[in-house]
């Protein structure tokens, strides 16, 4: 993984952290959909850090962990090559 790539990384774990309380909903009680628009704040955060986890398992998983693993492997041939036979 390149400099870029795990500045990128950083920079998307630092965003979900700000993103994950809605400071500037407090003390709003607008309904939008029959539930308060600050909880589809949080359906939208839980969706984004959804698929931002499912980004970093498949592409950065081990960052600062496993320097030296190889780029082209993922967790499941690492398995298969351990012999993990189900």
């Amino acid at each position: 993984m390149n400099r870029l790539e795990r500045i990128g990384w950083i920079l998307a774990a630092v965003l979900v952290c700000l993103l994950g309380i809605p400071w500037f909903l407090w003390g709003n009680a607008r309904i939008a959909l029959g539930l308060p628009l600050w909880l589809w704040w949080h359906v939208g955060w839980l969706a984004l850090c959804s698929a931002l986890f499912w980004a970093f398992a498949q592409r950065a998983w081990g960052v600062g962990v496993e320097p030296n693993r190889p780029q082209s492997r993922s967790p499941r041939s690492d398995a298969r090559a351990e012999g993990d036979r189900r």
